[in-house]
């Protein structure tokens, strides 16, 4: 039940209770509050899963990078043991071609450590977000719970689902606060 159904469906039972002469506006109030704190955790959630998502693209590019940084880097550690292998090997030209070699492949090496390490910290950004994200489901779902049985009060006039749905509620709005401190 989205957010303004739940808000619509609050006020048409407040309307219906209006003309029996009860007044169960207090409890209308809660409910439209608790669905207000769904639709916000709602998009804390949604908004959780998008950068989860946005990072583990950022992942992916990363370890793309260093995948074709770890090609090349092999491709040309192929190619000085060729050049070696031949006859010319000793030639000016081609010892000072092996040392431009050597040296490009030392560098790569200590890139490819720096890129591995960037796509490891991507990585601990995806979980984090990911753990955030799921705060924030649980915390979604204990908030629609509660105004779920808040609504059981206005059919029933039992109040025990009332302080049922306020103490779910509660619960949910602490789950999602955690996913707030969640570092």
């Amino acid at each position: 039940m989205e957010p303004t159904e739940m808000q619509e469906f609050t006020k048409q039972l407040h309307e219906a209770n209006e003309e029996k002469g009860e007044s169960l506006t207090h409890i209308s109030l809660a409910i439209s509050i608790l669905a207000v704190l769904v639709a916000m955790v709602t998009v804390l959630g949604h908004r959780s899963h998008t950068e989860a998502i946005l990072m583990q693209s950022r992942v992916a590019d990363q370890w793309n990078l260093y995948q074709a940084k770890k090609i090349r880097m092999d491709s040309l550690s192929v190619t000085v043991d060729l050049i070696q292998l031949q006859s010319f090997a000793s030639s000016p030209g081609a010892v000072a071609k092996l040392q431009e070699y050597k040296a490009h492949i030392a560098k790569w090496k200590t890139d490819l450590a720096e890129e591995q390490e960037k796509a490891h910290e991507y990585e601990q950004e995806v979980s984090l977000a990911e753990r955030r994200a799921s705060h924030y489901d649980l915390g979604e779902a204990l908030l629609q719970i509660s105004v779920v049985l808040s609504s059981i009060t206005l059919f029933t006039r039992r109040r025990s689902y009332f302080y049922l749905g306020l103490t779910i509620g509660a619960i949910g709005m602490v789950v999602a606060a955690l996913g707030l401190l969640v570092h």
